[in-house]
């Protein structure tokens, strides 16, 4: 079974898909984040690097994580990239991922991927309003990636809002379940109901 989760950055889509893999467990539900298959552009300078805009689909390098769900698909490992935020580079080491019953694809463009919505079962949009979201992002920024204020709020206006506008919203209607307002522990519990009663069937 494989599900995408998608939403603008800071709906809360993170939170939500790791309850439901807790709610789950590790050893069935494998969370596979779109965000760890940002494209490695070697040939660039870290500057350059900064500048690329990461919320517009040619960052990702979405070929390759398609490739990586259909060899899960078929019961073989693989080997994840792992992106490092701060040089804005993958890491020279990958991830060696097993297998699971339940695969959990979540990013913001993982519903804007045709190839990816094609090898989903199930399909979530997280709808949560944009002031929410700025400041969840803002929080998240400073915290986790030593960024500053200013520099949130000018990538939010110049590249994160016109691509949610332009790729991230429209996607919401490919959705089979859309939770609005983030966390919500009801629509949580209808997607682990869903999920158990895939498992019991299978």
């Amino acid at each position: 079974m494989v599900i995408g989760i998608a939403g603008g950055s800071g709906s809360g889509k993170s939170t939500i898909a790791e309850r439901v893999v807790n709610g789950i467990g590790r050893d069935r539900v494998l969370l596979v984040e779109h965000d760890a298959y940002y494209r490695d552009r070697p040939e660039l300078s870290a500057e350059e690097r900064a500048s690329i805009n990461y919320d517009h689909p040619n960052s990702l390098e979405t070929e390759l994580l398609v490739d990586h769900v259909r060899t899960l698909l078929v019961g073989k490992r693989i080997e994840q990239p792992q992106y490092d935020f701060g040089s804005h580079a993958r890491r020279s080491e990958s991830l060696i991922v097993e297998p699971h019953r339940v695969i959990m694809l979540e990013g913001i463009l993982v519903l804007a991927e045709e190839a990816l919505r094609n090898l989903m079962d199930l399909k979530i949009y997280v709808d949560t309003d944009a002031d929410l979201r700025l400041a969840r992002r803002i929080e998240r920024d400073i915290r986790d990636r030593g960024r500053t204020p200013d520099s949130v709020l000018e990538q939010y206006l110049t590249s994160v809002r016109p691509m949610h506008l332009q790729f991230v919203e429209p996607s919401k209607r490919y959705a089979d379940i859309i939770i609005p307002e983030g966390y919500n522990s009801s629509a949580v519990g209808t997607v682990i109901g869903m999920i158990r009663e895939y498992l019991a069937r299978e």
